[in-house]
């Protein structure tokens, strides 16, 4: 036999009372109905892409919601790394891990600016101003710095103002098809983000 003490039985016997009054009112639980929830990506289209961040190149898979149709506007609403691709195998750092979070953000910068010398203040520009006015200052700086020889006559070819800095989650192809665009150019200072 256990010894009870007076302030133990009180406790014991408060407790179950609450307990059966609560259920002589109908407070207690309904059972619970077991049911497979729908899983949130059935419906979702799925995109491979390259996580944007560092020169890892880890592979995503975007998922976003939208039916195609003309009126809807497709919106990502999950990312997960890929685990078929070959470098990271579904893992992710937290950068990319946070990804959606970068894509919904109101701070991201979605068109092309310029600021003006001497202005205060970021102008939005289209797409077509800022490759044709980014083709015209490499032109003028071509033209005005190229150096076809040395002063002793040989032949060089060179363009040593401007630099290029390719991206480092490009694929080895990219990368070789930037590098046959730069180097006819005379460019010499041609790097990659991943050694940066």
């Amino acid at each position: 036999m256990t010894n009870l003490s007076r302030r133990d039985f009180f406790k014991v016997t408060g407790a179950t009372l609450a307990t059966s009054s609560l259920a002589a009112l109908g407070m207690t639980p309904a059972p619970a109905v077991a049911a497979a929830r729908q899983y949130k990506l059935d419906r979702a289209t799925e995109t491979r892409s390259t996580c944007p961040y560092c020169s890892v190149a880890c592979g995503i898979l975007v998922y976003s919601m939208g039916d195609g149709a003309k009126n809807a506007k497709p919106s990502v609403m999950h990312i997960e790394g890929d685990h078929d691709h070959p470098v990271n195998r579904g893992t992710l750092c937290p950068k990319g891990a946070g990804l959606v979070d970068f894509i919904h953000s109101p701070n991201r910068l979605k068109f092309p600016e310029y600021r003006a010398p001497g202005s205060d203040k970021w102008e939005r520009i289209s797409w077509e101003q800022a490759y044709s006015g980014i083709a015209k200052l490499m032109k003028e700086d071509r033209d005005a710095n190229f150096i076809q020889q040395t002063d002793d006559g040989k032949t060089v070819n060179r363009w040593v103002t401007t630099g290029m800095l390719a991206a480092s989650a490009s694929s080895n192809e990219v990368g070789y098809i930037t590098h046959k665009v730069v180097r006819p150019l005379g460019m010499l200072a041609f790097d990659n983000q991943a050694r940066v």
